[in-house]
């Protein structure tokens, strides 16, 4: 049983309803749009204030951080202000470690989020646990034990629960048993899961969530299955964890969430952004749109390659095309629109990042042919393109085109930007082993750079992140409004946040909370100021513990709120230094790189 019934079209999966106040999600309702607060709960007034400022925004859900039972008693005060000033929008609790505080939370808020990483699991210390059957099964009733009190708590309430997830926090029972793996997040939610079911409590919302788009993508998909296979349908909040700020925290998201919004999955989304929350709604309302686009084209009648797996990551076998395919990283193309040309110093052919291969009207960088000129195309030609489309793979032509070993196909689709027509060419390609190289094109006409970043990550991120595709090509329109920089830019950075090529320094930084020990915003700027030249260097930024060395496990080093103005610095999962007073710790983090030999000095 597939995650969802056909791959090949758009087809919402059909989820159960659940009021989250007098919100409803799920089923034919809209894609909700939430956002949470970064004002501590104990803020009263100005946690007020931004719910109002993020409500104004569009957010139709709002969640505050409930650290412990004073901070979720507290919750009823907000509650009570923003009903005074006729704001009614449900709020949510987000709790970590701490039961009571779910507790109280239930009896002042629609909606509470418990991470099962933490609910009743001890805080993680990386060490591999032996279980036995019949202890793993102890470890399941003492969760049970305490568990269903509180789902009674709620059902008494009326307050819905969110399951959520985070790669960052699973707990060492079940990394123990099933590794850092999808696998591993979606038995961290059954096991909750399994227990409201078995306790009739039908409430529930799912997310299981990572800075590692990979990971986020092949989880839900699996939770998916897992719930297909079982008889469930909870409706599903997608979002992706840690994801930053700027164009790479645009990117990453739209990547990731994007990417499973395609496949017809989610409803209710967060875009985690190191920035001020309002922004992330306006992100969202934007991902969206981008969305609607892309939906409203059809789908093909096609069939799944069978050794095919959606809830893993294996790049696509091709052979070795000049700088194409094999294990080279994907490409980089531009093709400007008729009449332009590029001038040199235009940092899309001369900056760090830039295009390796150009179209203009002066030519292409190697012939470029159409797919019925495939016979003209002599052998002693060296690397040349073949302009194609889905139409054209019929089982002759795929044969013939494997016999011209200089070949790398330009795949283009008959109509729009048709995600699911590319996503049958690669299946049709693996069922006859044509292992041609590939480079996806699309055509871009954007009024800002933000909408740019968004739409070319849900043309590009669904193909990578399934590995396909050995170059990305964008035919800029005359109608286009961003500039070639920005557009070449967004196609690095695409790549990146889909871990296929690295090419600048990588930043996994939360959003902050109402947790946050320190100035996030400023602190991540004075980290980028410092490290930004430290290409492939992964660099985790987290406001506090939660899921600090968690997600620090996908990163090689960490700057991570301790207490209040302290800051413990991490390389890998291993806390280095303890408690650096803020204002030293950057110049820390920057000896401790340069004492593990991973510095380079930046190029004037």
């Amino acid at each position: 049983m597939s995650y969802i019934p056909d791959v090949f079209r758009y087809v919402r999966r059909s989820s159960s309803e659940v009021h989250v106040g007098a919100l409803t999600l799920g089923a034919a309702n809209p894609i909700r749009l939430q956002s949470m607060t970064n004002t501590s709960t104990m803020d009263t007034q100005g946690s007020v204030d931004q719910v109002l400022r993020l409500v104004e925004a569009g957010s139709e859900m709002v969640r505050l951080t409930a650290q412990g039972v004073r901070e979720a008693a507290n919750l009823a005060q907000i509650k009570a202000l923003l009903v005074q000033q006729g704001c009614t929008v449900p709020l949510v609790a987000d709790i970590h470690f701490n039961p009571k505080a779910a507790d109280e939370a239930a009896l002042h808020v629609e909606k509470v989020r418990i991470n099962p990483g933490n609910f009743v699991d001890s805080a993680k210390t990386f060490k591999s646990i032996e279980y036995t059957d019949a202890t793993y099964q102890e470890e399941l009733k003492r969760i049970e034990e305490r568990f269903v009190p509180f789902l009674e708590r709620c059902r008494a309430q009326g307050t819905t629960i969110r399951i959520g997830v985070n790669h960052g926090s699973l707990s060492d029972r079940i990394l123990s048993r099933y590794g850092d793996t999808p696998q591993g997040l979606v038995e961290s939610c059954m096991e909750f899961l399994r227990l409201c079911v078995a306790h009739s409590f039908t409430d529930v919302v799912l997310s299981v969530k990572a800075s590692n788009t990979r990971v986020m993508v092949q989880s839900v998909r699996l939770l998916v299955k897992t719930m297909r296979e079982a008889g469930m349908s909870f409706p599903l909040h997608l979002g992706v964890t840690e994801a930053g700020d700027g164009e790479d925290g645009r990117i990453k998201s739209a990547v990731g969430t994007g990417s499973l919004l395609m496949d017809g999955l989610g409803d209710t989304i967060r875009i985690s952004l190191s920035e001020e929350p309002e922004l992330e709604i306006g992100v969202g309302r934007k991902l969206l749109d981008q969305l609607q686009q892309r939906i409203a084209l059809p789908g093909v009648e096609a069939e799944m390659y069978d050794g095919f797996d959606p809830y893993s990551y294996q790049r696509r076998i091709t052979r070795e095309v000049g700088a194409f395919g094999g294990k080279q990283p994907p490409r980089v193309l531009l093709r400007l629109p008729k009449g332009l040309s590029l001038d040199p110093s235009d940092p899309a052919l001369s900056g760090e990042l830039k295009a390796e291969y150009i179209w203009s009207d002066s030519g292409a960088a190697f012939p470029v042919y159409s797919a019925s000129e495939l016979k003209r195309i002599d052998e002693a030609l060296g690397l040349c393109f073949v302009r194609c489309t889905l139409s054209d793979l019929t089982a002759e032509w795929m044969e013939e085109v494997s016999d011209k070993r200089q070949v790398v196909l330009l795949l283009e689709t008959a109509q729009g930007n048709n995600m699911w027509e590319r996503r049958a060419f690669f299946h049709r390609l693996m069922q006859v082993g044509c292992d041609v190289p590939v480079v996806l094109s699309v055509e871009a006409s954007y009024e800002d750079v933000e909408s740019m970043q968004l739409g070319l990550s849900l043309d590009f991120g669904p193909l990578l992140l399934d590995g396909f595709g050995e170059g990305l090509m964008v035919n800029k329109l005359d109608t286009d409004r961003c500039s070639n920089a920005a557009l070449v830019a967004c196609m690095y950075g695409i790549l990146q946040a889909s871990r296929m090529r690295m090419s600048k320094t990588e930043y996994i930084s939360c959003p902050g909370c109402g947790r946050t020990l320190f100035g996030l915003q400023q602190t991540i700027a004075a980290i980028k100021a410092r490290t930004s030249h430290l290409k492939g260097l992964k660099i985790g930024i987290m406001g506090c513990i939660v899921n600090g060395p968690g997600e620090m496990a996908d990163a090689d080093y960490g700057y991570v709120g301790a207490g209040k103005n302290k800051i413990s610095l991490y390389k890998g999962q291993e806390c280095i230094i303890k408690s650096v007073p803020q204002e030293e710790a950057v110049e820390r983090l920057v000896e401790l790189i340069k004492r593990s030999g991973d510095w380079q000095e930046p190029v004037v």
